[in-house]
């Protein structure tokens, strides 16, 4: 039977993989050039129905912490992100957030007292070798904004799994997931606007059946298992297990979309998962000293 850590990890780990699917859904169900209304369609609606099923609100303080963490994990995150996307070959950008592991790991440090190990650190650089193998192009192009804003969206989002853990919110957790997607999504609201316009005037059935799918299952479901597994594991633990989406979406890749895959690509893949395995080993606890008989001098 599996311990108890090992199926909080599995399940925990159902996140990024479904938010590997997101590049697939995207271009295949989605109409073009709406990242930021894809946003905002997936934050907004997922969690306005967990507010209404909750039927809780936030009290005092975490009225201003729900929005902090809704604009950190949800609202800049996903803006920054689409950004980086339009900006950047997707290998530069994912390779760029395959840096959050490590920055979580430091910034544990200072705001949650853990300690940062030689091994989460050689694991952290192992995924992000990893990923660049899986998903990088040498005659990838790069671009200073797009740089600045996928990294941007790795230390907003490694700030936001941090301050989750530092912040455990006494409400239920689909009621905490609700209030970050509501904040974030409203946040994404006017950039949207601003940025796209007003959105199309009517949407295709496969539009909404990809807009259903990233709501309900990529946000509602998958949001409210990551942040269950950070509530119980370690913030350190549970980002390493991001690495899994650029994994995922090269799989879907090769098998839906007939895209080729290089043994560059093979190997990539191969470290991350053992990057990923690494990372959530525990060492095991030193056993205590064996007490020894005590001699007494001048007795025989």
């Amino acid at each position: 039977m599996l311990s108890k850590r090992v199926a909080l990890i599995l399940v925990t780990a159902i996140a990024p993989a479904v938010w590997g699917t997101t590049y697939l859904v995207t271009t295949e169900f989605l109409p073009p050039e709406r990242p930021l209304l894809a946003a905002v369609l997936r934050a907004l609606p997922a969690g306005l129905i967990l507010v209404a099923i909750t039927r809780r609100l936030p009290r005092g303080i975490w009225w201003w912490r729900a929005f902090v963490l809704g604009a950190l994990n949800i609202g800049a995150f996903l803006a920054l992100l689409y950004v980086a996307a339009y900006r950047l070959p997707g290998g530069v950008a994912a390779t760029v957030g395959s840096l959050q592991p490590l920055l979580v790991a430091l910034l544990a440090v200072g705001l949650l007292g853990q300690k940062l190990t030689l091994r989460t650190t050689l694991a952290a650089l192992a995924g992000v070798l990893g990923v660049s193998l899986l998903v990088l192009r040498a005659n990838a192009r790069l671009d200073g904004w797009g740089i600045a804003a996928a990294l941007g969206g790795a230390v907003v989002m490694a700030t936001g799994v941090v301050l989750s853990k530092r912040w455990t919110s006494p409400a239920p957790l689909l009621a905490t997931t609700g209030w970050q997607l509501v904040a974030g999504g409203l946040l994404l609201v006017p950039v949207a606007l601003i940025v796209e316009g007003a959105p199309p005037a009517s949407f295709t059935t496969a539009n909404l059946a990809g807009y259903t799918y990233l709501a309900i299952i990529g946000s509602a479901i998958a949001y409210a298992l990551w942040f269950r597994g950070i509530r119980a594991l370690s913030p350190t633990d549970v980002t390493f297990l991001g690495l899994l989406s650029p994994v995922v979406a090269t799989a879907l890749g090769w098998i839906a979309l007939g895209q080729g895959l290089t043994s560059a690509q093979i190997l990539g893949g191969v470290i991350v998962l053992g990057a990923l395995v690494t990372a959530q080993l525990k060492k095991a606890p030193t056993p205590a000293p064996i007490p020894q008989p005590l001699v007494l001098a001048g007795r025989n």
